[in-house]
């Protein structure tokens, strides 16, 4: 009894240093993490696309900016930044620190390389997918198109080059220009419908949805913060039927909007981790963003459940004939496995070996564009470069990571998805989680 009353005074110092190391360790970061927000709304000063959406705090904006770009100055910032936050990482036993931590760093590793780009420096796809997203999508012939291509050619009915077959089919399901609101709302109602039969989304929730021409995208979500979005969609262009659900999904839910909420939600508010008020849109957490909502789009209308609601539903509204819809989403289905032909297109541009024109053939004979979804494409290319991969590999590595989660129980897919959507996951995670790691 003696001996525990004279321990008693030690362990209650020990327990008041260790209290006193958790916290240094959390104030620490916190620190470091308005840093990095700092740092990254100073270089979105320059680089108009290098902030993708900020909710945090007004005083972590930039009062003021230099007349010239300060590339050596930020990139010595970035080091700096990675440097402590490696320290932190390395030294601390808290795994949320040591997540955190590392999390940041695989961010900051992306300001680097965008800060390059920015300033005329390049290197070539496969390394700048790297740095900037976390991963490198793997490499198709061109054989391996053509074989997807013979498959779409004994799909297709008719005769002659099958992008023309192809075209003809999807012509059938075009949107009529005065039905295209009442569409898209309707889809995108659906897609929340089933959304919140699995999540409880924040009672403010809300989007405005705005229909806008001249941009390189087909949809494209601003979350503004506050659980609000706004989404856009191209309308300068023909819109088929399966877009309403697509884009539904992928910019409104469980896509763009429901992920930016639950992180905002969960991780700003709940939590207090101000890193995640800034969204950097050429950083791994784009590859999450828009992985998971490509794949979002199968995990609210599994199955053929797409096919039925548009053909029940959609196809009537828009004043279409169902006529062929079932063999149309067979050949997206297809289309869908083509869609790695973009990343082979970016990297030869990129590299070096492709020109223009040949870029244009592959989008027009591989990715099945018409000719104004090709030019839209190679716009879309030539402004955000390796960004491309994030889309189907992206989708890939995040259905990968959900099926190995839930080891065949599909019931329990909104359930991983929503642990995807609500923390912070890096490509390096979805790799490992698909191997069982």
């Amino acid at each position: 009894m003696k001996n525990t009353l004279w321990l008693l005074p030690l362990l209650l110092l020990f327990a008041c240093n260790a209290g006193k190391t958790k916290n240094t360790g959390n104030a620490q970061l916190d620190l470091l993490a308005e840093k990095y927000v700092r740092l990254g709304l100073n270089i979105g000063q320059y680089d108009t696309d290098f902030v993708d959406a900020y909710y945090g705090p007004d005083s972590l904006k930039p009062v003021s900016k230099q007349a010239a770009f300060p590339k050596d100055s930020f990139l010595v910032e970035v080091d700096a930044l990675k440097k402590a936050l490696q320290a932190v990482a390395t030294t601390t036993d808290n795994d949320t620190i040591r997540i955190r931590a590392n999390w940041i760093t695989h961010q900051l590793t992306a300001f680097s390389r965008r800060i390059k780009i920015f300033s005329g420096e390049y290197k070539p796809f496969d390394e700048e997918s790297k740095e900037l997203f976390g991963a490198v999508a793997p490499v198709y012939p061109e054989e391996h198109f053509r074989s997807l291509i013979a498959e779409l050619d004994s799909l297709l009915p008719g005769k002659g080059p099958v992008a023309e077959r192809f075209q003809q089919l999807a012509n059938h399901f075009i949107i009529p220009k005065e039905k295209l609101d009442t569409v898209f709302k309707t889809a995108i109602a659906e897609a929340r419908k089933r959304t919140l039969q699995h999540y409880a989304l924040p009672s403010t929730e809300d989007f405005t949805l705005e229909y806008v021409s001249g941009k390189p995208w087909m949809g494209y979500n601003w979350y503004k913060g506050h659980y609000k979005s706004l989404i856009q969609i191209s309308a300068d262009l023909q819109i088929f039927i399966e877009k309403a659900i697509d884009l539904g999904c992928h910019e409104g839910y469980p896509g763009h909007h429901v992920y930016n909420m639950l992180l905002e939600k969960n991780l700003y508010h709940d939590k207090g981790w101000v890193e995640i008020s800034l969204y950097p849109l050429f950083s791994p957490q784009s590859l999450i963003a828009e992985g998971s909502a490509n794949y979002g789009i199968e995990i609210a209308f599994p199955g053929d459940e797409k096919t039925t609601y548009t053909k029940t539903v959609l196809l009537p509204l828009a004043g279409l004939d169902t006529t062929g819809i079932t063999t149309y989403f067979r050949a997206l289905e297809i289309k869908g496995r083509l869609n790695y032909a973009r990343n082979e297109i970016a990297r030869g541009l990129l590299n070096g070996n492709m020109s223009d024109s040949t870029a244009e053939q592959w989008l027009l004979n591989y990715t099945l564009l018409n000719r104004e979804g090709a030019a839209k494409g190679l716009q879309f290319i030539r402004k955000n470069r390796s960004y491309v991969i994030n889309y189907n590999y992206g989708q890939d590595l995040i259905k990968n990571y959900i099926n190995a989660k839930t080891a065949g129980q599909p019931n329990k897919r909104w359930d991983a998805f929503n642990y995807l959507l609500s923390n912070q996951i890096t490509p390096d995670d979805l790799i490992k989680g698909a191997a069982g790691k």
